[in-house]
């Protein structure tokens, strides 16, 4: 990367999070930025426009205004978006752990046509998901076959963590975002050896682990836990739900245990993590991000799979035998999550209607009958399904 180029990135996923958040902070680190998504309507807007704002509601929060990018649809024109990652110095995304696979083959063309010249490209996934750079590297490799080794040795590829809360949009927003002023970014520094991307903002660290499920399991957890009660309660938005002492109580309960185990496993500090917990549902209160229990309660069987953020965390904490009981009222209450217009809901009530417990239980959240949490999780499944037979 030298002479006057300028650096550039590609980003998969121009929804709010992909222009709010990565978006914003590559910008602000110098970079070019192209857009990749499948929307036509969204890259049309992208592109009739020449600057976009980030508003950051809440105390403390700027605008910020973004420039300098282009949007490419990557269905109807795939040899674009690949002759874009070919020629990048980074490659991010923010499409979801499932649509990974999708997107792995405009990488690979991208590296396939990447010129030795170049440094390595940089990759990184920005979801909710442990390894989900991993996972996207996995899905390349997969894809290339037998050139696997030559491609990705011209990539490196790091995990990381990310946090910031965005909100659905207000009506007629455009491609402006509206999101909170709070963000956290952490890199694994190990695959740059030295030589750190410049993304303002982010942090590198040695071990990401702990970043990623203290994260997971205190954000994610307790967003979808408030959610759930709050849907349970009847509530609209999430900020009315902690309003309302019995769910906060419920949702702290959650956390407390998350926290529990996080420290049983990573060694991390009791007393930063209860100040990052408050700090954590503070955030969920701001009433000036409007949001609502039914967008943060959508797709249940995902949120109840093994390894995501009420099962992960329990199953860790019964293995050790700390206590999983409000974590497991939290997994009933997403059970109990009827939304006729989220497809996994509706899927999850009528497999509670047709499946027993024991099978529902297994394929749902993973857990092998001999698991310690898995008769606490059978019974809440199986009086969800009395509850609807009844």
């Amino acid at each position: 990367m030298s002479g006057e180029r300028r650096m550039k990135a590609v980003h998969f996923g121009a929804g709010n999070i992909g222009r709010g958040f990565v978006g914003q902070l590559l910008h602000e680190g110098g970079y070019e930025l192209v857009f990749s998504d499948v929307a036509d309507a969204l890259v049309d807007a992208i592109n009739a426009t020449d600057s976009y704002t980030v508003h950051e509601s809440g105390p403390g929060g700027v605008d910020r205004v973004v420039t300098g990018y282009r949007a490419v649809n990557s269905k109807n024109d795939p040899d674009a978006v690949a002759h874009e990652v070919a020629t990048a110095d980074v490659v991010t995304c923010a499409v979801g752990p499932t649509v990974l696979k999708f997107i792995a083959p405009a990488i690979l063309d991208g590296l396939a046509q990447r010129s030795d010249d170049l440094a390595p490209l940089t990759i990184m996934a920005c979801e909710n998901a442990i390894g989900a750079t991993d996972q996207l590297r996995a899905e390349i490799e997969r894809a290339a076959g037998e050139a696997a080794g030559t491609l990705t040795r011209r990539a490196i590829f790091a995990n990381t963590a990310v946090d910031r809360i965005v909100p659905a949009q207000p009506e007629g927003s455009g491609v402006d975002v509206t999101v909170e002023p709070y963000f956290e970014w952490a890199i694994e520094a190990a695959p740059f050896a030295g030589d750190l991307p410049n993304i303002p903002g982010a942090h590198f660290v040695d071990e990401l682990g702990p970043y990623i499920e203290r994260k997971l399991f205190t954000v994610n957890t307790g967003h979808a836990a408030t959610a759930y009660f709050g849907a349970m309660a009847g509530v609209e938005r999430i900020s009315e739900a902690l309003a309302d002492p019995t769910i906060a109580a419920r949702v702290s309960a959650a956390l407390e245990e998350t926290s529990a185990m996080l420290t049983a496993v990573h060694g991390l500090d009791a007393d930063e993590l209860a100040t990052y917990r408050a700090t954590i549902l503070d955030r969920f209160r701001n009433p000036a991000l409007v949001d609502t229990v039914q967008r943060v309660g959508r797709q249940p069987l995902r949120k109840l799979s093994r390894s995501e953020r009420f099962i992960g965390p329990a199953a860790q904490a019964a293995e050790l035998g700390l206590s999983t009981a409000a974590l497991v009222t939290a997994v009933a209450a997403a059970l109990a999550f009827d939304d006729p217009s989220d497809e996994q809901s509706v899927e999850l009530q009528q497999m509670l209607h047709t499946e027993s417990a024991d099978v529902l239980t297994t394929t749902v959240t993973g857990l092998e009958p001999e698991h310690p949490l898995f008769p606490a999780v059978r019974e809440k499944f199986s009086a969800r399904a009395a509850e609807l037979s009844a």
